[in-house]
């Protein structure tokens, strides 16, 4: 028979047993040094993957116009460590505290049933010790854990979306080296989605709809940004209300593509600054290209009045390695997108003889 004490014992053991995981299912862990979990649940981010359910502290957010990934559905979060908050900048990314933690799942529609969602990765933005580090976790089939794989193998991608028509093809993801193509600036990885113009909107959060930087702001993940009437917002892309067609437009190539095309980017080199906050002239109207890649015998980057004659309008149609832009992250054709920028290219004052072979 079990003593008194005994019974007391083992009662005690269990409630600090069942304390410790409750603590632990509650706070995010944060690894800022290798080696990094296997598991994307040992991060503690999500409480539940169907759907992804945000963690204590861990909040949700979008842009006003993301980057394409094969039409893809995209959930971005973001944590950071306690007592600390980014700092605001109107132009270019925020300047996020040591242990950031930026999530961005990938998702696609269950085949034969588009109201659910497959998840296919999740990749993590960490802002470690030595600096910002990508790390990719892949979705088991179950949808019950993503496992860190540094050089995934491809997803073949197949359903039908709610208007009926029918997706096939092959999903690449960027292994943790690729990341640095789209993320890396002046040879430093920097987060790129997160700024002042792509989160000056509404979010539906769970607690009320909000503007996010009144959000950030009221969280304590952001200090010094202005009322969001007096700070700067991106036009959506696909939205006529908010912008016009060449704001529109430009900021299409601004989420894009101007992470690679601007000063200190990857194609930097390239003279072609894609920037909403450049100027027009830094597009490469009338400019012969200096990058690799077959582009046919077109001459001009770009050709005002002429998107048939710019190659900035081909790369963007081509699914072919080394033509097609960007270079990674999408597999098939961005229609809707491609049909915005043919539009404002012909919308452009047509520049006559300076494009003239």
């Amino acid at each position: 028979m079990v003593s008194a004490k005994t019974r007391f014992a083992i009662a005690l053991v269990l409630l600090l047993a069942t304390a410790a995981c409750r603590r632990e299912s509650v706070d995010v862990h944060a690894f800022l040094s290798e080696p990094y979990p296997e598991k994307l649940s040992d991060w503690h981010l999500f409480t539940a993957s169907a759907p992804l359910a945000p963690n204590r502290g861990v909040i949700p957010y979008d842009l006003n116009t993301p980057l394409f990934s094969d039409y893809a559905s995209k959930y971005r979060f973001v944590w950071m460590p306690t007592g600390t908050s980014a700092t605001y900048k109107e132009d270019g990314g925020f300047e996020f505290p040591v242990g950031t933690i930026l999530a961005k799942s990938f998702a696609f529609p269950v085949d034969g049933d588009p109201t659910r969602v497959r998840l296919i990765e999740t990749r993590l933005l960490v802002h470690t010790k030595e600096g910002w580090i990508g790390l990719p976790y892949i979705w088991n089939d179950s949808q019950t854990e993503a496992h860190l794989d540094l050089a995934p193998d491809p997803v073949p991608i197949r359903y039908t979306d709610v208007s009926g028509k029918h997706h096939e093809f092959t999903y690449f993801i960027p292994n943790a080296n690729g990341c640095k193509q789209c993320h890396e600036n002046n040879h430093a990885m920097l987060p790129i989605g997160p700024k002042a113009r792509n989160l000056n909107k509404d979010f539906a959060y769970a607690d009320g709809p909000s503007n996010q930087l009144a959000y950030w702001s009221r969280a304590g993940y952001l200090q010094g940004a202005p009322a969001p009437a007096r700070a700067p917002s991106i036009a959506k892309w696909n939205d006529a209300n908010s912008g016009s067609l060449d704001a529109r437009a430009r900021a299409y190539l601004d989420n894009n593509c101007a992470h690679c095309h601007q000063p200190g980017g990857t194609a930097g080199y390239t003279g072609v600054d894609l920037r909403v906050t450049a100027d027009l002239s830094t597009f490469g109207i009338c400019k012969s290209p200096n990058s690799s890649g077959r582009v046919g015998n077109l001459s001009y980057d770009l050709v005002p009045s002429h998107p048939e004659q710019s190659i900035l309008l081909a790369r963007m149609q081509s699914v072919r390695p080394k033509e097609m832009m960007p270079q990674i992250g999408r597999s098939v054709v961005h229609e809707e997108g491609v049909a915005l920028i043919a539009e404002w290219i012909a919308s452009l004052p047509q520049a006559g003889a300076a494009c003239s072979k």
